[in-house]
């Protein structure tokens, strides 16, 4: 495969399962998905480690913010996942799968758990099943993960789903809630050949 598709992926949006979890797009129309998605974005812990290009502060922020990521589905550039509990179907938090080259097939992911859902391995269970489906269905050959220096919780997921360390680039992240300075971020990346790593 030269490249990946860049058909859109709405039609039909992919349904992941596994680990207990569904994996599923993000619904615009949704009042609950918007109200996870601004309680998400505005928690605490997500500013301490993140700053947002766009600042969500009420609904319709929410709305402008997640129609962005929807946008990258419809233009088959990415797949913003809303992270769901098989049984209950109660929102967990998000991962999200974004292409930096279609050429090189390489993309980068991002996540993020809601309060109540820490501790459980939420994202770690996550990024597996986004990540499966980002190099068997998508097509990618890599995908790159950062986090801010710092963000041991960040690591950890990212070590336990395979995401090798590769180094740390400078000044490439915001500091928290400032556009004005920056912090340095740890950069992991994983392969579509590298091995399956064993669940803890």
């Amino acid at each position: 495969m030269a490249e990946i598709s860049d058909k859109p992926l709405v039609d039909p949006a992919p349904v992941l399962r596994g680990h207990g979890l569904r994996l599923r797009l993000w619904d615009l129309e949704s009042e609950a998905d918007l109200a996870a998605w601004l309680r998400g974005r505005t928690d605490p812990e997500f500013l301490r480690w993140n700053t947002p290009l766009v600042r969500e502060q009420e609904p319709a922020d929410a709305r402008e913010s997640l129609a962005s990521h929807l946008d990258t589905a419809k233009g088959g550039m990415g797949m913003p996942f809303c992270v769901t509990d098989e049984a209950t179907g109660a929102t967990l938090g998000h991962v999200g799968i974004g292409v930096l080259s279609r050429p090189m097939r390489s993309g980068r992911v991002g996540y993020w758990v809601l309060p109540e859902a820490r501790g459980r391995g939420v994202a770690t269970l996550a990024l597996r099943l986004a990540g499966r489906w980002a190099f068997d269905e998508f097509g990618l050959h890599r995908l790159e993960l950062d986090h801010a220096v710092g963000h041991e919780a960040s690591c950890r997921v990212a070590e336990r789903c395979g995401y090798l360390y590769e180094g740390t680039a400078r000044g490439a992240m915001w500091q928290a809630g400032r556009r004005d300075a920056f912090r340095d971020c740890h950069l992991h990346a994983r392969l579509a050949i590298d091995p399956e790593p064993e669940l803890p």
